[in-house]
């Protein structure tokens, strides 16, 4: 029985171009098959596809990929890798200022205004490309990448919240600073996996002390930067630490960073624990708000801004597909772009996806963790940028 083409079109190989949605091979003189239907990315694919002997093949003309889109696609893949990159830099400049810092050295704030400006101008152009690489947790390098990630968020937050970008600049000086004091606190108390007593505890909350000290004593720190680490712990009710600020003392960036601190503490894995998936991590700001920790408005918005699915996370399909979130969808937030490139019905990885679930009859089932299946999320990220 002959397959129905109509909708189809056949291609000879040297008509081929990149963007055009390949649905299997016409004639060749080999015995190449397709492992699935998908685009063509880049010249090397039709190149290998002339090596394999192949003369033709099938499109679908109403999937070809724009000029335009390729770009935009190749671009996101730049700013990707470049995040990457920043967020490596990051955490090197970072293990500097904490081995300064147990050592009483001064801290140079030359090296952390540059890469934390850096951070900025990436977010500033594309948030969507660093908030993708802070979901890449290395569990024994918590406390380097809980700074550099808080600091990511809190550029995130008020480039959202249009604040003026020499004051974004200021509050990720703070946020990258605001946890050096923990670098005071004995090894098997930062580190311990289970709940610690209350005299564990009033030992770790005086890394909020040694923050402050330390900051305070930094030449040419803002007083903006300082405010932030300073009350990254207090509490709207008045129950933070360490100065039992409350109410309206709490500055607005106060605020902001006690919210990112926290997010980033909740879906970060530790060497000890799994983090919170972001959907249960969001329902948890919530209830701290209801309890009056943190600012009520300010949790709304930080969720709106990170999205109910943010770029960079996983989700299960309703096709049985795991699948990365590429582009969020700002008419409707459950419906975004995603790159499929799991089968939890066979238990391994297939070939990649890319889905538009506003224009798809799949959809997102829930929220997960690479964990869940058994997943490491960096082979992952770097899978999806070789194919990129």
């Amino acid at each position: 029985m002959q397959k129905e083409y109509s909708m189809f079109e056949e291609k000879n190989i040297d008509e081929l171009t990149p963007g055009h949605y390949v649905i299997e091979i016409s004639e060749q003189s080999g015995s190449f098959s397709l492992s699935s239907p998908g685009h063509i990315k880049n010249q090397a694919v039709i190149n290998n596809l002339k090596k394999k002997g192949v003369k033709s093949v099938l499109i679908d003309p109403n999937q070809t990929l724009e000029e335009e889109t390729i770009t935009a696609k190749k671009l996101l893949i730049e700013e990707v890798k470049q995040a990457k990159e920043i967020f490596n830099e990051s955490k090197n400049i970072q293990r500097k200022v904490f081995a300064d810092a147990q050592s009483g050295c001064e801290l140079d704030l030359t090296p952390v205004i540059e890469i934390t400006n850096k951070s900025v101008d990436a977010i500033f152009n594309n948030p969507d490309s660093l908030a993708c690489i802070v979901n890449i947790r290395e569990k024994d390098e918590y406390l380097l990448e809980h700074s550099v990630s808080v600091a990511v968020y809190m550029a995130i937050f008020a480039r959202y919240l249009k604040i003026e970008r020499s004051i974004v600049e200021e509050l990720s000086v703070g946020a990258f600073l605001h946890d050096v004091g923990k670098i005071m606190v004995p090894d098997d108390i930062l580190n311990k996996p289970g709940k610690l007593t209350d005299d564990e505890f009033t030992i770790m909350k005086t890394h909020a002390n040694h923050s402050i000290d330390i900051i305070t004593k930094t030449p040419n720190v803002s007083k903006l930067s300082l405010e932030v680490a300073a009350l990254h712990h207090e509490k709207i009710n008045g129950g933070g630490y360490p100065n039992q600020v409350k109410g309206n003392d709490i500055t607005k960036y106060g605020r902001m960073i006690a919210i990112c601190d926290i997010f980033d503490a909740l879906t970060a894995d530790r060497c000890y624990k799994d983090g919170f998936s972001h959907v249960k991590a969001f329902a948890i700001l919530r209830e701290l708000a209801q309890q009056n920790h943190l600012d009520v408005v300010l949790v709304d918005k930080f969720i709106k801004c990170a999205g109910v699915f943010p770029v960079g996370s996983l989700v299960e399909l309703k096709s049985k597909k795991v699948a990365i979130i590429e582009q969020r969808n700002p008419n409707d937030p459950t419906k975004p772009k995603v790159k499929s490139f799991y089968s939890t019905k066979m238990n391994h990885y297939i070939n990649t996806q890319e889905i538009d679930l506003e224009n798809s009859k799949d959809e997102i089932v829930k929220g997960v963790r690479a964990k869940d299946f058994d997943l490491d999320m960096n082979k992952i990220v770097e899978m999806l940028l070789m194919q990129g």
